[in-house]
């Protein structure tokens, strides 16, 4: 790897922005509604923005990006953040391969295509061929591929494909001899897996009903109810597909499938929006060559208590990953013919380390754990016998592992800060290990450090948080600083690279990622401590992470830039309005901003498990105390924001940064010292997944732009 030529900034104690114009902002009309919460009058003067087809609602976002792309666009910095992200780009990217009817599968991305490629090859020093290049199916790059299932016998691709960002998927199914799609076609799919049957003549997924447009919603934005589990049989329309198991009382739960490798059982899990716990339920089908289809459903785990996850099985009996009675997760046996916990055999122990994934690979039981937020790789006999930890490179995170349970060999993909993601390839039965797909950038890791620190929050816990940097960085408290979290839903911020975060390093700034409360670093006890009426924690992990940085001379408010994304998002909004003075500029992305709201929208209700509910008085009581929308505070002197969403997320419907922007710029308008306060509403994109590399990069530069103006970061600055 060449190195690039280094970059040092030369700081003030703070930047000034030069003569900063007026901004500004669209009109957007407060209107009349209030709502009644158990006795509390709250209004929504903005509720006409939740109607996002209406033609106000339309008139006010073209409005919002005129002035947004207009200022952008005027940065110098802009096109020099564009050209230098779209170099480190370039590079070719690998998924982790998979093996099926005895062929490879895998992912590529050459370097700026919008989307990876999906290759097949016989061996592995066999010529790839490619099987299907989502990009030849919109031009502008809007069409993601979701899913990629080989059949048993390695004939047929199941693949699924959603549109402009949306959860919706549409699964199609191509021959991988010819490349070309059979007439098959199985609409109304989200949060769904899809699961071939032994015999390969068809696969199991979950769906909705099709959904009816109403007023300013339309199907991409429709209230998921009553998702079922179904068999599709190749070469037969949709309409025939065979019902296997739905919860008719239950609207709001999920339901979803997965054959066991052997071919014998689906195994059936169960969610519920209220409820960080599953139930399991199984189909024997019997002669997985013939697989008896309207075999009954019966119950596996039949009791709201704990997470459970089956990483695979030994004939009849399951082996499953549960967090009952052990908060960082255990492993234990399943006699499917006496499921009963008192029959239960320990596999694995609850250890120092929370497990994060197990799965049965050549015969044995790999279990992907974590330590302080790092990845450890262990292998074990299935008799839960130890048998050696897979050595890593170095301090970041296995993004996956993939393997067969009758075949030895394993792959994993790992990366860190600055170490691009990379596949290995490990033989279980020898324990010989090595890359086998590694990118070539140019840039030298050496160059940069991570090291991980620990604090105390408000309350006196002692939180983890990973600070990356060039090395010999002085601390002197004028580093532009980057400080992204997220802090919610059980989910783990692990290290992984960045050619956005690289940018940033580049230029002689910090990187910062604490692990908060609330995340699943630490097992169910963290992720508690920061869900419901506890969910102040995670904002005071944030800003008591913030505070280290400027005890210890990284950097100051005046340089630093605060970041993060969905419940990510959430959590910026909340720390702007409890701390306007903690930061320069502000990314809040994609957020959940209106908590009195949010379960009224697509799949918001099954966030109540984290948040919690305004139909319930505390639940009220509790969120509208710190609800981004909520709690905006008029003259406060905020930071610069630059709220970014798409126009067809339907995860976090769109109203959520509508609101809140109005309402914020009404705030900040006429205030000299505060924001600006800008909104980038993206088209044809949604939640994040499946984002064209085009408009990761054009928003990517947009937000380093928008930084470094007002941290005082010139263009020359920038490679």
């Amino acid at each position: 790897m060449s190195k690039i030529l280094p970059l040092i900034i030369a700081m003030s104690t703070a930047p000034v922005v030069a003569d900063p114009p007026k901004w500004i902002y669209p009109v957007a009309p407060k209107g009349s509604q209030v709502d009644d919460y158990h006795g509390s009058k709250v209004p929504d003067p903005y509720r006409w923005l939740e109607d996002l087809d209406a033609p106000p609602t339309q008139a006010w976002v073209a409005a919002e990006n005129r002035l947004t792309h207009g200022f952008l666009e005027s940065l110098p910095q802009r096109a020099r953040f564009q050209a230098r992200l779209a170099k480190l780009w370039n590079y070719a990217k690998f998924g982790l391969p998979f093996k099926e009817g005895g062929q490879y599968f895998f992912l590529k991305n050459d370097g700026l295509q919008n989307q990876a490629v999906l290759y097949v090859q016989p061996t592995l020093t066999a010529a790839p061929r490619v099987l299907l290049d989502p990009n030849a199916m919109a031009n502008n790059g809007t069409v993601a591929l979701t899913e990629s299932v080989v059949s048993h016998d390695g004939q047929w691709l199941a693949y699924g494909t959603a549109t402009a960002g949306s959860d919706w998927n549409e699964y199609r199914v191509r021959s991988v001899a010819t490349g070309r799609d059979a007439a098959d076609l199985v609409q109304w799919v989200k949060f769904s897996n899809l699961s071939w049957t032994r015999d390969s003549r068809g696969f199991f997924y979950s769906r909705y009903d099709e959904p009816k447009a109403g007023a300013g919603t339309g199907g991409t934005f429709a209230e998921l109810l009553h998702q079922k589990l179904c068999y599709h049989l190749l070469g037969t329309p949709q309409s025939a597909d065979r019902l296997i198991c739905e919860i008719p009382d239950e609207p709001k739960w999920f339901v979803r499938g997965e054959v066991t490798e052997d071919g014998r059982f689906l195994v059936i899990t169960i969610e519920r929006g209220d409820s960080n716990f599953n139930l399991l339920r199984m189909v024997d089908l019997v002669d997985p060559l013939n697989p008896r289809l309207d075999a009954p459903v019966v119950g596996l785990v039949d009791n709201w208590n704990a997470k459970y996850a089956v990483a695979g099985n030994d004939g009849p009996v399951f082996l499953v990953q549960t967090d009952l009675d052990a908060p960082r997760k255990r492993i234990v046996a399943i006699d499917t013919r006496a499921p009963q916990p008192a029959n239960w055999k320990p596999l694995v122990a609850e250890g120092a380390d929370v497990v994060d994934s197990s799965s049965v690979v050549g015969g044995r039981l790999v279990v992907l754990a974590m330590h302080d937020a790092a990845s450890r790789l262990r292998v074990y006999g299935k008799d839960g016998r130890p048998q050696g930890e897979i050595p890593l490179p170095g301090l970041g995170q296995v993004l996956g592992i993939s393997g067969r349970e009758d075949d030895p060999e394993l792959f994993y993909n790992f990366t860190s800060f600055t170490y691009p993601t990379t596949v290995f390839r490990h033989d279980l039965a020898t324990g010989g290990d090595a890359v086998f797909r590694a990118p070539e950038m140019t840039f030298d890791p050496a160059a940069y450090e991570t090291k991980q620190v620990f604090y105390v929050s408000k309350d006196g816990t002692r939180v983890p948080m990973f600070i990356t940097h060039k090395k010999g960085l002085k601390l002197d408290g004028t580093t532009p600083t980057l400080l992204y979290a997220y802090g919610g839903f059980d989910i783990a911020m692990m290290p992984a690279f960045s050619v956005s975060n690289l940018a940033w390093l580049e230029l002689g700034g910090v990187y910062a990622m604490p692990n908060l409360r609330g995340g699943g670093e630490y097992g169910r006890e963290w992720h508690e401590a920061g869900t419901k009426e506890r969910k102040q924690n995670v904002f005071d992990d944030f800003i008591a992470a913030a505070e280290w940085l400027f005890a210890n001379h990284y950097t100051s408010p005046a340089h630093l830039v605060i970041s993060g994304g969905s419940n990510g998002g959430l959590l910026i909004g909340a720390v702007l309005n409890q701390r306007p003075d903690l930061c320069r500029v502000a990314w809040p992305a994609v957020g959940v901003m209106d908590m009195l709201r949010f379960h009224k929208f697509t799949v918001g209700y099954a966030w109540v498990s984290d948040y919690g509910s305004s139909d319930d008085p505390a639940g009220f009581k509790y969120l509208a105390a710190y609800s981004p929308l909520h709690t905006i505070r008029a003259g406060a002197d905020y930071p610069a924001v630059l709220v970014t969403t798409g126009d067809h997320d339907d995860r976090v419907f769109p109203a959520h940064s509508f609101k809140y922007t109005a309402a914020l710029q009404a705030a900040v308008a006429g205030n000299p010292n505060a924001g600006p306060v800008m909104i980038r509403i993206e088209t044809q994109a949604g939640h994040g997944a499946g984002k064209p590399t085009s408009k990761i990069l054009e928003e990517s530069a947009d937000k380093l732009a928008f930084a470094a103006y007002f941290l005082g970061i010139k263009s020359s600055q920038v490679p």
